[in-house]
């Protein structure tokens, strides 16, 4: 039986404890939050604890599960490490890049278990994909919210694209070469638009657009390779492959078209999205990584390349700002 402490029960935390609350193997010791009216309401609703000193939450516990605001990631993954407890921590991995270094460093040397909520890697319909081939060379993501005053204590770039930024790097096995970028702060002090390309090594180009004051929401990303373009709606849990048929395909949709060297057929699929719970699925797996001493489906280097292209990015918008 694994015991786990949550470590900040705002919205996201709420979630969290929700969720933790129907996973086996799991004893939910307690949680910590800073609001005492907030925090009153969860220790009645949840039938929890609540520890006020967050140390104590950290020694009661094997792993601690943090959803905290960014600027305390790193103190709170700090003492959890240095104390052997194994860590899951909201994204983005720490504040500064800095701080993100040493969480890796400290990580590695306490051989914990450390997984980073990138939860986009578990949207159904990016799973969908499992079983596919995906070698994108050009990669069009849109990202758009409604403008929501809760996280604009980070930039749209750690609040949203970072999302985007963690599946492309998990999907194209090169580096990254040059990153040209432009954002505005328009609601907030930070910019609350982006437009984002980034070059690979191996010739793949992302471009990337992430929005926090946009009217309507949007989570599409859209992968070209030489044999197919893939369509993932993160928001509606809907995938669409268009392929050149072969022979042999199923449950797709066909048509001919003519072109310069002869006829092509073209086939449409929609491979099955699942219900799955997204939240639910990588705290299920971080705690089977424990359990089963198996590596974090997104480990903290994972989260630490993320932020290091999201940094990157924030440089070179300031860099144009400023000009």
């Amino acid at each position: 039986m694994l015991k786990i402490g949550v470590i900040g029960a705002g919205h996201l935390g709420k979630f969290h404890l929700n969720n933790w609350a129907q996973i086996d193997d799991v004893k939910l010791i307690g949680f910590a939050d800073t609001d005492d009216a907030n925090a009153e309401q969860v220790a009645q609703k949840y039938q929890l604890p609540r520890f006020e000193n967050i140390q104590e939450l950290i020694d009661a516990c094997d792993a601690v599960d943090i959803v905290a605001p960014t600027s305390f990631h790193f103190e709170l993954c700090e003492q959890a490490i240095k104390k052997g407890k194994h860590v899951f921590v909201e994204k983005p991995l720490a504040n500064t890049m800095d701080e993100a270094k040493t969480l890796v460093k400290l990580a590695r040397e306490a051989n914990i278990k450390f997984q980073v909520g990138h939860v986009e890697r578990f949207n159904p319909a990016y799973l969908a994909l499992k079983n596919q081939v995906l070698q994108p060379m050009f990669i069009e993501v849109h990202r758009l919210a409604q403008f929501n005053p809760r996280g604009t204590d980070v930039s749209v770039i750690l609040d949203l694209m970072i999302h985007d930024i963690d599946i492309i790097l998990s999907l194209v096995k090169s580096n990254v070469n040059h990153i040209s970028a432009n954002g505005v702060a328009v609601m907030s002090d930070t910019p609350d638009i982006a437009n984002v390309r980034i070059e690979f090594d191996n010739g793949c180009v992302a471009n990337l657009t992430s929005s926090r004051i946009s009217m309507k929401k949007m989570r599409k990303m859209r992968l070209f390779q030489k044999d197919a373009y893939i369509g993932i709606d993160f928001l509606e849990k809907k995938t669409e492959i268009i392929r050149l048929n072969t022979p042999g395909d199923s449950n797709v949709f066909t048509f001919d078209i003519e072109t310069n060297s002869g006829k092509k057929t073209i086939a449409i699929a929609n491979p099955p999205v699942m219900e799955v719970n997204a939240i639910k699925m990588e705290l299920e797996q971080f705690k089977n990584a424990i359990l089963n001493n198996t590596e974090t489906p997104v480990s903290v280097v994972d989260g630490f390349r993320a932020m290091e292209v999201a940094h990157q990015i924030l440089d070179k918008i300031a860099n144009t700002t400023h000009q």
